[in-house]
């Protein structure tokens, strides 16, 4: 397993990032803020910051340092890479695969599986370590249904009947999802899922993380030799990363969600670092995105035993463990794709 090497997070907007022999550069007002050795970076992401000096760009390309652009509301703009990684045979198998309805439902299918059993496993932990502090009754029902949406799915033959169960699935989670917050109930209710803009904390919340999972995600099937952009549950479409999508949906609830509940209910984020704008659209204050981002840098050293694997790796590994899965499926080294189940 590859050693996981640092993430730098550009949140100052009028910063400007340069190349000084072997090290970024953080230019505030011309002035230098800060300084970044290049050796143990393996990417890059920028929220609405000022821009990068062609010559640092060409050195993250040749580095394979990728480059990623969120917004302030945790939307994923784009990204610069360098030269494709691995084997042409591997992308073209990856392509024949998707273009292929059977087969791309059958990867789907376990992605999808893998989904529904971590959401599952979110409401059940919630039931057992905070039984007086929910309602027990409504979070059983939503666990249930997920346990019998994880079987209808892995029945699923078509792309679409796999679709209408992770959407039914997602439904059901997002209405119990409530329930597991625990701390700062008013500020921090949650009425259902709102994208583009978020319309509350908790929305804000979880599309930031998601815009730092995809990055992560993104990175990984590009260091297993993967396409991003060709996914199987998520169809091509320009200029989105399909494949990333794909890899989220089972990190979703055992990655991020799971991050935005612990951020909530320890206290890491407080009401007041969010700006509600008039359009409705609620945003991270600079101050709350650098907490999150302190404490999702901190989770991703954190170790578990992968499911699959049976080895001990740090969390921010799981996306290109699970990328390296996928890339020996699509190669015929293994039977089926096996989902992260948390």
């Amino acid at each position: 397993m590859r050693k996981l090497l640092n993430t730098l997070y550009v949140t100052t907007k009028d910063v400007y990032l340069g190349l000084d022999g072997e090290n970024i550069v953080v230019l505030l007002e011309g002035e230098v803020n800060a300084r970044r050795p290049l050796h143990n970076i393996e990417s890059i992401v920028a929220f609405n910051y000022a821009g990068a000096s062609p010559a640092l760009i060409g050195e993250c390309m040749r580095r394979n340092i990728a480059i990623s652009y969120i917004g302030a509301n945790g939307r994923f703009l784009g990204r610069v890479t360098g030269p494709e990684c691995g084997s042409i045979l591997t992308r073209k198998a990856q392509y024949k695969l998707g273009d292929d309805e059977a087969q791309s439902a059958q990867i789907a299918r376990n992605m999808v599986a893998g989904k529904i059993h971590n959401c599952r496993s979110l409401i059940e932990r919630a039931r057992r370590d905070h039984a007086l502090r929910v309602d027990g009754e409504k979070l059983r029902r939503a666990s249930e249904y997920l346990k019998n949406a994880a079987k209808r799915v892995m029945a699923a033959n078509r792309l679409d009947s796999v679709r209408g169960c992770e959407g039914e699935a997602a439904n059901v989670y997002f209405s119990a999802f409530d329930e597991l917050i625990l701390s700062d109930k008013e500020a921090f209710r949650f009425r259902g899922r709102s994208r583009r803009p978020p319309l509350d904390r908790v929305n804000a919340l979880l599309s930031f993380c998601y815009a730092l999972l995809a990055h992560e995600c993104g990175a990984a099937l590009y260091a297993a030799g993967l396409d991003p952009f060709a996914g199987f549950l998520h169809r091509d479409r320009p200029g989105r990363m399909s494949l990333a999508l794909d890899l989220m949906e089972e990190l979703r609830p055992a990655v991020a969600d799971r991050f935005v509940l612990t951020a909530i209910n320890k206290g890491i984020v407080r009401s007041e670092g969010f700006v509600v704008e008039e359009s409705g659209a609620v945003t991270m204050t600079d101050e709350t995105r650098i907490a999150v981002i302190k404490k999702w840098q901190e989770k991703k050293l954190e170790e578990l035993t992968h499911p699959f694997l049976k080895e001990k790796i740090q969390w921010g590994l799981v996306p290109y463990a699970q990328a390296l899965l996928l890339s020996r499926h699509i190669r015929g080294d293994l039977g089926q794709y096996p989902p992260f189940f948390w």
